[in-house]
């Protein structure tokens, strides 16, 4: 099944509620807790896709804040299906993360950074939902970001400055590294496996030549987990290429973190935000770009394939 008929076989009462039902199935009071939120998760899916859609044929200049606020509503939805009372409290409401308030001179959105509340719907989704409960950064830049996200490498190419390296495929258990990629960790062989095999399923067998490491697992990569990510059209598998841009988090997390600072620029740095869609004066504005047709298409699908597999994994 396509995710999007997943999304559409969703939005009815009784296919939300039996949904949730088989989410909530451990719980004593699995078949309330689904009744009691079935119109809720349904409104969640439909207000969240509802901005995609209009986001994508809306002007740029408001395209931040249409898809932030979906992206904001398919958690919800996505939330509600592990902590069927949220929110728990009004603290939660809060977006869970903020920018700067006032820009720098020869402000630049790559090397902008936002900071990380220990409060709100950010630490909370990534918490519940992707098992993060720590992050190894308060703050973190537009850049680092933008590097996690496969679809963005090409860009970073053109300027000499690769972020990421192909190592497998999204339909294949086996993961190939370069030997030279351990140049650029300051690792050997056993010492990069140890480093990354927390990150990976069970490890079935490595083999090691004057290449490369290959590395046969028990089960596919699961969706972008970081710190490997699955390309959206070739499905191919990224890895870091170097050490300073090993970020092992989900890529939800990235794209909530770019969008949010967009949606913000979006609304409240009226001249900064219309001088980069009229002048587009550096290298912000094609990654911007760039990223946010790469985001439309790419959230919604990783979301959807969530639920799918918390429904069963349909294929």
């Amino acid at each position: 099944m396509e995710i999007k008929d997943f999304y559409t076989y969703l939005n009815a009462q009784q296919t939300a509620q039996e949904f949730l039902n088989i989410c909530y199935e451990r719980m004593e009071d699995a078949a309330s807790k689904s009744y009691q939120n079935c119109h809720t998760f349904m409104y969640y899916l439909d207000h969240g896709l509802r901005f995609y859609e209009n986001g994508r044929r809306a002007d740029q200049l408001v395209q931040p804040v249409l898809y932030f606020y979906g992206m904001v509503h398919l958690l919800k939805a996505y939330l509600l299906t592990e902590r069927p009372d949220y929110p728990e409290s009004t603290t939660l409401l809060a977006h869970g993360v903020t920018t700067r308030k006032r820009k720098k001179k020869n402000y630049t959105f790559m090397n902008d950074e936002v900071k990380i509340q220990q409060h709100g719907l950010f630490p909370y989704f990534s918490e519940h939902l992707f098992s993060f409960k720590k992050f190894s950064f308060e703050k973190i830049s537009m850049e680092m970001l933008f590097s996690t996200i496969p679809e963005m490498n090409d860009f970073f190419s053109l300027q000499k400055n690769e972020k990421m390296m192909d190592i497998g495929r999204a339909d294949s258990s086996i993961l190939r590294f370069p030997l030279q990629l351990l140049d650029n960790y300051h690792l050997t062989e056993q010492a990069f496996i140890k480093r990354i095999e927390g990150f990976l399923p069970t490890i079935k067998d490595i083999e090691i030549d004057s290449n490369r490491i290959s590395i046969h697992l028990e089960e596919l990569i699961p969706s972008s987990p970081g710190p490997f990510f699955i390309h959206m059209y070739n499905k191919k598998i990224y890895f870091p290429a170097h050490r300073n841009d090993f970020l092992p988090i989900s890529e939800v997390i990235t794209h909530f973190l770019i969008l949010f600072n967009l949606s913000m620029l979006c609304r409240y740095e009226a001249e900064w935000w219309g001088d980069l869609l009229v002048s587009r004066p550096d290298i912000d504005y094609p990654f911007i770009n760039h990223f946010l047709k790469i985001t439309s298409e790419k959230i919604p699908d990783m979301i959807g394939k969530k639920l799918m597999d918390k429904y069963g994994g349909i294929s």
